[in-house]
């Protein structure tokens, strides 16, 4: 009787084990996200630096060299922004796309002006103050949290910023949490290419664009496009949805 049972019982537990274990294949990747105390250590500890000092950042990221700040209008076009949208630029540093956003999006449109960096929120608000923008609303983020509010956006926007998260699945549901139903996240980010990228960017940036591809869309977003952009050499643009 005990043999009859076990030869009865053994096809559903072979398909109980199977399934479990192809469970866990398909989910890995998003319990080894949340699981790793940072996936770059240290990424960020620059920018926390009470004695920051943003006019040396005002020289690195407003000027022509930097890629992304050449290519800005045409970014700007790309991404398709609406009058009165709502808009996260997560990383906003100096207020480069900030700005531009807030000139779009006008006055019955909004603009969260997201940085993990105390120094740089201070010169955003001295910004607002002193322009009387009163579209741009600033928040002081967290290493696994934009700490933007639910459903409150319509476009999210990472330029240069996506290899600066530490716990992207964590930050990713964060966004993923505050975007609308239509909404879009766009990514900038290096091309990080063995034996092809400058070694700077080879330190710097942890993964190439196929990862971070990966990690965005097991934490429940849809590639829709990758965008071409003529001024772009070490840089890519891509466009998602939230998955359904």
């Amino acid at each position: 009787m005990c043999k009859c049972l076990m030869r009865n019982r053994f096809p559903v537990l072979f398909a109980f084990f199977w399934g479990l274990t192809t469970t866990l294949s398909q989910e890995s990747p998003a319990r080894l996200a949340e699981s790793k105390a940072s996936v770059k250590p240290g990424i960020n500890k620059g920018f926390l630096d009470p004695k920051l000092n943003v006019e040396d950042w005002v020289a690195k990221f407003e000027v022509e060299s930097r890629e992304v700040y050449r290519a800005r209008d045409a970014v700007i076009k790309a991404c398709g922004i609406k009058a009165s949208s709502n808009v996260a630029d997560i990383g906003a540093g100096t207020g480069v796309f900030t700005r531009l956003f807030s000139q779009i999006v006008g006055k019955s449109g909004k603009v969260f002006a997201v940085d993990i960096s105390p120094k740089f929120i201070e010169h955003l608000d001295a910004q607002i103050k002193s322009t009387a923008s009163d579209n741009i609303e600033t928040i002081l983020c967290n290493d696994k949290s934009t700490m933007l509010p639910p459903n409150s956006v319509d476009l999210v926007f990472v330029c240069d910023t996506y290899h600066h998260f530490e716990y992207p699945a964590k930050t990713l549901a964060s966004i993923r949490r505050a975007l609308r139903p239509g909404g879009n996240l766009i990514v900038i980010d290096f091309d990080r290419i063995e034996g092809k990228s400058r070694d700077w960017l080879l330190g710097h940036v942890r993964a190439d664009k196929a990862t971070f591809q990966h990690e965005i869309e097991t934490a429940g977003f849809e590639l829709i496009e990758e965008v071409e952009v003529r001024e772009f050499e070490e840089n890519y643009f891509l466009k998602f949805a939230k998955s359904q």
